[in-house]
């Protein structure tokens, strides 16, 4: 999953409007507890997928988040004692002790799975939606060497899996048992760090990223797109909205003793809000080829 032009509104804006964007999303997550309002955020990045073009990546990214989602979801049903409505009496678990499973630790261990996935989703649409030259052009100013080292250490991934698996190899050639799975990662990003540190040194003295001024010596500034305005503003107003909403409690959520999730007015309007928010940006579509 990486990332690949596309005629596309999101696309089309700047790397940091981008960031925001992704940014505002997590944001949201973080901030919101209420099952309503977690379901307009993941509503909102399918959303942002469809309208950019990259449903079929988020799509591979919620194949692999949703059994995350689960395991944490059956975590805390089995940890979590809390609650009074009792759906399930397991007895005596070698490790958990008497394990009673509540309707009020399901639905709040649903709730942590959902935010979960809804991080990784948005991890995933910054992935595939900024241009990670264009994330690293902004970082030359304060740091490029550390900007450069650490985005090739994460595209320098699918080479130390091969070397994970010459690593393997090898080590079955020798006698006695084969390396566990934690050895050879061990083993294999040790040196990720020191090994991408000389790629971009190498890199560097050859002049890499090295930016073109103009015969008179000012740097060209691309100047503001509507789609950079419409981003920017969906993702000041998604944040707003999310603080607004934790500040004044909306929408609140509560499973301990027992299940708390009232849905007024306002909560409504705030994931409404959201909602809106983020796909209005997606509706012109004008300019979104370079």
């Amino acid at each position: 999953m990486t990332y690949r032009r596309r005629a596309s509104p999101l696309h089309a804006a700047r790397a940091s409007v981008g960031c925001a964007y992704c940014a505002a999303l997590a944001l949201a997550t973080l901030l919101l507890s209420g099952p309503l309002a977690l379901g307009a955020v993941v509503v909102s990045i399918a959303g942002a997928a469809v309208g950019a073009g990259v449903a079929r990546e988020l799509r591979r990214a919620a194949l692999l988040a949703l059994p995350l989602g689960l395991l944490i979801m059956a975590v805390n049903m089995l940890v979590a004692q809390g609650g009074l409505t009792v759906i399930a009496r397991l007895g005596h678990l070698p490790v958990f002790g008497q394990t009673d499973v509540t309707l009020e630790a399901t639905v709040y261990g649903a709730v942590l799975g959902l935010r979960a996935i809804a991080l990784i989703l948005c991890g995933a649409l910054y992935t595939v939606a900024v241009d990670p030259d264009e994330v690293l052009a902004l970082f030359r100013r304060f740091s490029f060497h550390s900007a450069l080292t650490a985005t090739l250490a994460t595209r320098m991934v699918p080479v130390l899996a091969r070397d994970a698996r010459r690593l393997a190899e090898a080590q079955r050639c020798r006698p006695g048992p084969p390396p566990s799975r934690a050895q050879l990662m061990r083993a294999t990003t040790s040196g990720v760090l020191d090994r991408a540190l000389d790629v971009a040194a190498a890199l560097e003295v050859r002049g890499y990223g090295a930016a073109r001024r103009p015969s008179h010596g000012r740097r060209v500034r691309r100047p503001w797109s509507r789609h950079d305005f419409a981003f920017a503003a969906s993702a000041v107003a998604i944040g707003g909205l999310a603080v607004a909403g934790r500040v004044a409690d909306l929408l609140p959520f509560q499973s301990n003793p027992s299940l708390y999730a009232p849905v007024g007015v306002g909560g409504a309007a705030v994931a409404a809000a959201l909602l809106l928010c983020a796909l209005l940006p997606f509706a012109d579509r004008r300019g979104i080829e370079r």
